[in-house]
């Protein structure tokens, strides 16, 4: 069965958060979100860039809102924030999409000292996941949904180095990580969420092949080569399905992971990950060390 945006059914009263949502796969999925109906907050580092995404979206005319907050993963003081004004702004949150990402970026660190990719692919989502669990809590058949990649595949935890200060950094390697740990918080999360008797579900999605600006900050030779190009396959557009779908398709349930059909391209279906992806002893020592690092803790 093929997949489409047609399939959205109405969200209207439902109130979204897209990180990373001002370009990319993340504007096309808040522009399809808001299309349904939804109320969607558009959560992004650069406010002037998330301005302009915003009034590209209302553009549009769709049946939802679109509105933007400040967030920089790579502060869990900006996450705190966001988090703060997130819970005075709405009483509710149906969709946390955790989509912002890194990837194959030159060494370099996070404000709190972590390794970039690592720390705003993943413990930059960890920590607003726990932080704005509450509201998740609050509201009945809510979902988080965090986005991985083909990555994961070759992907290794490093649970003795995850800031990668003892091994020495290798841009894809450090990307692979941080896409599996995608993979492995929403492992343990759905978990815990089960263990809570909580509606609340989680999945992950990844979008194939996709021309977005992923990939061209950084200056090694691959990422040179992606700059002029914006990546290749399908459309930023098309890439972003699986994550819609996992965000509002009814049948979904935790723990889905949702592909393109040909794994690069294609409507978006139901995946399994990697072995490695569902190993539910390192998903807990990844959680327990996210928690250590950020400080965050949730669901004890």
């Amino acid at each position: 069965m093929t997949w489409t945006t047609s399939d959205i059914p109405d969200l209207t009263g439902k109130v979204a958060v897209v990180t990373g949502s001002n370009a990319g796969l993340g504007f096309h999925i808040a522009t399809d979100l808001a299309g349904a109906g939804a109320r969607v907050i558009m959560a992004c580092r650069n406010e002037a860039k998330a301005t302009e995404a915003a009034n590209k979206i209302r553009m549009t005319s769709p049946r939802g809102t679109v509105e933007t907050m400040t967030l920089d993963l790579a502060d869990l003081s900006s996450v705190k924030s966001f988090s703060e004004q997130l819970q005075s702004t709405v009483d509710r949150l149906d969709i946390l999409g955790n989509n912002a990402g890194l990837m194959a970026v030159d060494k370099s660190k996070t404000v709190d000292g972590f390794e970039t990719q690592f720390g705003v692919n993943h413990l930059g989502h960890f920590a607003l996941t726990g932080l704005v669990l509450p509201l998740l809590l609050a509201t009945p058949g809510s979902r988080v949904v965090n986005h991985s990649s083909m990555g994961h595949r070759p992907g290794k935890m490093h649970l003795d180095d995850l800031n990668y200060e003892q091994h020495r950094y290798s841009r894809w390697p450090a990307y692979f990580q941080s896409k599996l740990a995608n993979l492995l918080f929403s492992l343990d999360l759905q978990r815990r969420l089960s263990l809570a008797g909580a509606s609340t579900i989680a999945l992950t999605a990844h979008p194939g092949g996709s021309r977005t600006d992923l990939g061209v900050e950084g200056s090694g030779l691959f990422n040179k080569v992606l700059k002029p190009t914006g990546g290749f396959g399908q459309s930023a557009a098309k890439g972003a399905l699986p994550f819609v779908r996992a965000c509002v398709d009814p049948s979904a349930k935790g723990g889905d992971f949702f592909g393109p059909r040909f794994l690069m391209f294609g409507s978006p279906k139901l995946e399994t990950p990697t072995k490695r992806a569902r190993n539910v002893e390192v998903a807990t020592q990844l959680w327990d060390r996210s928690e250590a690092l950020t400080g965050v803790h949730y669901l004890d």
